[in-house]
């Protein structure tokens, strides 16, 4: 299956909505790590973007549970937006290299297309089950796509040695993931109980099981992120 993710430098930029679609701009100036980026949707930030490799130096633990949950599996669902606004759900292999979340393509793709139009991209995990232990991994962000010949080479090289198959530079599409939001939801198929991780707007917090269709309001708990759990009054659906 051609699909994948990796890590490289590419220039930081913003999304900002536009008839049939989004583009790339610069970002503004502001306070925030290097390599972090804003998402711009409209006139409205939506959050900051960044590469894989600082997800990881920032929550190590967040980092390892979506390599456990993305990468173990061996594919991801990756959410992508059609011409006429409609979402298309398709299934995807990762690959995390230098740092880099990437997802690769055959040429041809739609969802490769779609992304060309408007990089919006949601990567999610394979759910298995219906009890909901296992829990749900999701990336929110842009994807851009590579086009260098020596980042496609490296990108080959590495699947093929780590993966066991060679895709061929120039014959696939490669797009590396800013990643502005992910979410971490698990439940508790005994009590009910559902946990959430949001980050790095959100923090983490538990919802206690109140019948089998309803949950309780958040109260804060403390397990994926460092620092403990912040404010959970305001916080969003994940």
């Amino acid at each position: 299956m051609m699909n994948r993710f990796s890590e490289s430098e590419c220039a930081g930029a913003a999304v900002q909505s536009r008839p049939g679609g989004v583009r790339l701009r610069a970002s503004p100036s502001g306070r925030r790590s290097p390599g972090a980026r804003k998402l711009v949707v409209g006139r409205r930030y939506t959050g900051t973007m960044m590469r894989w490799a600082e997800l990881a130096e920032r929550e190590p633990r967040l980092a390892e549970v979506g390599r456990e949950r993305l990468l173990g599996p061996g594919v991801v669902l990756v959410g992508t937006i059609r011409r006429d606004g409609t979402p298309r759900l398709s299934g995807v292999e990762p690959f995390v290299l230098d740092g880099e979340l990437w997802l690769s393509m055959m040429p041809t793709s739609m969802k490769a297309r779609d992304l060309d139009r408007d990089p919006r991209v949601l990567v999610h995990s394979v759910i298995t089950n219906r009890d909901g232990g296992e829990g749900e991994y999701k990336i929110r962000g842009v994807a851009r796509a590579e086009t260098d010949p020596g980042v496609q080479r490296r990108y080959a090289d590495a699947v093929s040695r780590a993966l066991g198959w060679t895709p061929t530079p120039g014959e696939f599409r490669l797009f590396a993931v800013r990643i502005s939001d992910v979410t971490v939801l698990r439940y508790d198929d005994a009590t009910g109980d559902q946990f959430v991780t949001r980050w790095p707007d959100g923090g983490e917090y538990v919802r206690r099981g109140t019948s089998a269709t309803t949950l309780g309001p958040p109260e804060p708990r403390h397990d994926l992120l460092r620092g403990e759990p912040g404010n959970v009054a305001a916080r969003s659906e994940a």
